[in-house]
């Protein structure tokens, strides 16, 4: 095992993003999937992982350095080493020897909704774990960033443990995201509530916000959550964002309208754009109109990363 990738000492406030690296099958087919026999479909394979995503997105907003740690499988380390770089990311991958790199096949469905369903193997992703960890890693970050997707493995829970207390430690913020309404509702709300205690920023989809809560109303849902977390920002695709704090919705902040061609990592754009702003001195308000518009150019795209700087081939050869 070993390491790809340097985390230098930024010169501003850094974003250090924990999470997973995932290579992405995307199967674009025109409708109904024909179960016995063939579908036509246009497939692609992409760069991604909710936590790569959100660091590639918040790179591409601009405004302060992003660091990335993650964990990957020989097989791909250096393809997602390079796909990184091309972001403006700054990568410590981690190196797995015995398990190849997390796979996410995404069916997306061509009708006008481009709704996607994914087939998941974490791989290396959540084989991440406190060894890899060291206090060193937030030398000069200004936010620390964990993938929710770290929470559904045993090894990257304690992880998530140990990064919070280094983060308290020096008075950085962290925020979180639920990452996926599935295996969220098997670890269960009340458990992940637990463990992202001390959080400041939570930024769940809709799905997520009324699985965490056991409430139907999106807003009764923020207000709730926001009760025990300062910040909630509720990604709601088509219909924006709204935010709330001290058990309040305060704003509502609309979508930017837009053909759908792929809605993979339309939230992971928004929230990598918002942390962004957020650390460039936005107010919450305008970060979340900066998460929508980059939500907005991420479904008019194959895959879940904004376009790579300085080349236009993103596809393994």
């Amino acid at each position: 095992m070993g390491h790809r990738g340097v985390t230098g000492t930024a010169r501003g406030g850094a974003l250090l993003v924990v999470g997973d690296v995932i290579t992405d099958v995307v199967a674009r087919h025109p409708g109904s999937l024909a179960p016995g026999t063939d579908t036509p479909a246009v497939i692609r394979t992409v760069p991604g992982g909710a936590g790569a995503n959100v660091a590639c997105w918040a790179a591409h907003r601009g405004g302060c350095e992003v660091r990335l740690l993650g964990r990957v499988g020989s097989d791909a380390a250096a393809w997602h080493e390079r796909e990184l770089i091309a972001c403006g990311v700054r990568p410590r991958l981690v190196v797995d020897d015995e398990v190849p790199t997390g796979t996410v096949v995404c069916l997306v469905d061509g009708q006008a909704e481009a709704e996607r369903t994914f087939l998941t193997d974490s791989g290396a992703s959540l084989r991440l774990g406190p060894e890899d960890w060291s206090d060193m890693l937030l030398d000069g970050v200004a936010r620390l960033h964990l993938s929710g997707y770290l929470l559904f493995g045993d090894s990257s829970r304690t992880l998530v443990t140990v990064a919070l207390k280094a983060a308290a430690a020096r008075g950085i913020p962290v925020s979180t995201d639920p990452a996926s309404a599935g295996f969220l509702a098997r670890l269960g709300p009340d458990r992940f509530l637990s463990l992202v205690e001390g959080v400041d920023v939570l930024l769940p989809s809709r799905d997520e916000a009324c699985l965490l809560t056991g409430r139907s109303d999106v807003a009764d849902a923020a207000e709730r959550l926001s009760r025990r977390i300062p910040l909630v920002v509720v990604k709601q695709g088509a219909e924006g964002a709204l935010l709330a704090r001290a058990g309040e919705v305060w704003a509502r902040v609309p979508a930017v309208p837009v053909t759908p061609q792929d809605t993979t990592g339309a939230g992971d754009a928004f929230t990598g754009a918002f942390l962004a702003a957020l650390l460039a001195g936005a107010l919450p308000e305008k970060a979340a109109e900066e998460g929508c518009r980059a939500g907005a150019r991420a479904v008019e795209r194959t895959g879940a990363r904004p376009p790579a700087r300085g080349r236009a081939g993103r596809n393994i050869r």
